[in-house]
Parts: structure tokens; C-alpha cells; sequence
């Protein structure tokens, strides 16, 4: 063999590893890609796991306090509206509302629109010791408490998670691949802060 025809060799071995590197970095990117956007539907599947609880929660709590006398009956309607309205959101927005950033957006306010509504019916309720002392309101107050906790804690976490994958998506070259591939890894929504957003709602008894 002569010394062309090593060096052709020795060229094309070179090519082919450059090539096959490239390729194990490229699916290196894909995965890490993969893995951090599975992260983020995992954290949003826990953050509609603990909005669930809550709007189950509501029916028992709604139940409780029809059984004060004369309680104000618009309050409840308002808590059971701001229920219907999550629940249609959630359907409306299906599997793919961290990719919508206006479902998503729809989606928080209907869920802050319950947590208002939640606010006003335990402003009421103060003025009823009567119902404040039965147990069966203040185990569901215990564990209303305990959700909305729990609300808070998962929407950062979930905050968290989006960020941290919009943040890679967004890198050079990641970002390049993203686009010349056609890889489809849409940027993910994030929870708006609002006022006081930081802690939990108070609940009370």
C-alpha cells in the first residue's frame, strides 16, 4: 500500500471518528433536551395533582358551610362558579398547556379567581363562631391549608424546572441545533408572580 493510499486512510478513520463525534454530541444535546423537558411535565403533573385536591376539597367545604343558617348564599355561588371555571380550563387547555403561554395564562387566572373566591368565603365565615367550631370545618380548613401550601411549593418547583430547560433550549448552540433539526422543543410557560405570591394563602379558624 502506498503512502497515498495510508494517508487516504488515515483521513478517511479521522472523518469518520469526527463524524461519529459530532453524532454523540448531537444526541447528547437531543437527550439532555429530552430529559430536562420530561422534567417539566413531571413537575406540572404534580402541580395539577394539588389543584385537583383542592378542587375536590371545595364540594365538602361548600356542603359544611351551607349548614350555617342564613350564610350568604352569593359567596358560595362565587366559590362554586370559580370551581366550574377551573375545571373547564382544564379540559380546554388539554396535555400541551405548558407549550401555550395563553392557556397557560387562562389557566392561572382561573385558578386565582378560585383562590379569591376561596379568600372572600373565609372572610365571611368570620362571622360565624357557630361554624368556625365544627369539626368537620376545621378538619377541611386543616387540610385546605395544607393544599394551598402545598400550591405554592409545587408551582415554584415547577417554575423552576421550566426555567432551567427554557434556559438550555435558548443556548448557543443548542438553540441552533433546535432550529436546523427541527427538533421540537417548544419554549415552556411559567407561573406569573402576583402580588404576595411568595407565601400561601392564610387560612384560618
Amino acid at each position: 500500500m502506498g503512502k497515498s493510499a495510508i494517508g487516504c486512510l488515515i483521513v478517511a478513520v479521522l472523518v469518520v471518528l469526527g463524524l461519529l463525534l459530532i453524532g454523540f454530541w448531537v444526541a447528547g444535546q437531543f437527550n439532555g433536551l429530552v430529559a430536562s423537558q420530561e422534567a417539566v411535565e413531571q413537575q406540572w403533573a404534580q402541580v395539577e395533582t394539588v389543584y385537583q385536591r383542592r378542587a375536590d376539597l371545595i364540594p365538602n367545604l361548600v356542603a359544611t358551610v351551607k349548614g350555617a343558617s342564613e350564610f350568604e348564599q352569593e359567596t358560595l355561588d362565587q366559590v362554586v362558579e370559580a370551581r366550574s371555571r377551573v375545571g373547564q380550563m382544564s379540559v380546554e387547555a388539554g396535555a400541551d398547556i405548558i407549550n401555550d403561554p395563553e392557556a397557560f395564562a387562562q389557566f392561572q387566572q382561573a385558578q386565582d379567581a378560585l383562590s379569591s373566591a376561596l379568600q372572600r368565603l373565609l372572610v365571611v365565615v368570620e362571622r360565624y363562631p357557630e361554624l368556625k367550631s365544627v369539626a368537620a370545618y376545621q378538619d377541611l380548613m386543616v387540610q385546605l391549608e395544607g393544599t394551598e401550601n402545598r400550591i405554592s411549593v409545587e408551582r415554584n418547583r415547577y417554575n423552576q424546572a421550566a426555567r432551567d430547560f427554557n434556559i438550555r433550549a435558548k443556548r448557543i448552540p443548542t438553540r441552533w441545533l433546535i432550529s436546523w433539526l427541527g427538533w421540537d422543543f417548544p419554549e415552556k410557560a411559567y407561573f406569573a408572580s402576583q402580588p404576595g405570591a411568595e407565601t400561601a394563602p392564610a387560612v384560618e379558624f
